[in-house]
């Protein structure tokens, strides 16, 4: 866990504290909402600098993340390291490459995200990458809540323990608290 991450998520009211419902249908005492440090250029700049750091000796192409959460950390990372940076989006609820993005056969790309937490869009953004020829390696992200079996490296500003609980063995939910739903993909 890196203290400096960890403290400028809580100035910009980006670590929550409380019951929240998740994307993939768990319960949670903590959230990470991303979009809170994102609104502040020089806040981001400094978070995504310690991934940066982390990636500066790897060899990579360009960075590819997927909205919502991966295209301002993509732009960041991107600028940071002096590569390109383009975005997937969802297209009839599948990751689509569109707006004339394009990957060329064997390019090496870095996926990015806000928080990896069970690595769905990731994991979906890889597989059309590297059906259209890229080669996947590594993702980067802001917060790892290190719950993702990822079969490729995770490169985090910070890692974050977060509670996480099925719906009907939510010790949340047994003392009546109140979750709120702050992701931003559908449940099913």
């Amino acid at each position: 866990m890196n203290s400096m991450v960890i403290d400028v998520l809580k100035e910009c009211n980006a670590l929550l504290e409380g019951h929240f419902l998740l994307s993939s249908g768990k319960h949670s005492n903590r959230y990470v909402q991303c979009a809170k440090l994102l609104q502040y250029p020089e806040k981001a700049e400094k978070v995504l600098k310690v991934v940066v750091d982390k990636i500066k000796d790897l060899d990579f192409d360009i960075v590819v993340g997927p909205a919502m959460g991966g295209v301002i950390v993509a732009y960041e990372i991107g600028r940071q390291a002096g590569k390109p940076a383009i975005f997937t989006e969802r297209v009839d609820g599948n990751m689509a490459l569109r707006r004339g993005f394009e990957i060329s056969e064997g390019q090496k790309i870095l996926i990015t995200e806000d928080v990896v937490t069970t690595g769905k869009s990731s994991l979906e953004t890889a597989r059309l990458l590297e059906g259209l020829g890229g080669k996947v390696i590594g993702i980067c992200c802001i917060a790892d809540r290190g719950e993702s079996n990822m079969p490729y490296p995770v490169y985090s500003a910070t890692k974050i323990e977060v509670k996480s609980y099925e719906k009907e063995n939510c010790p949340l939910c047994e003392k009546n608290i109140p979750y709120i739903k702050p992701g931003s993909r559908n449940i099913k």
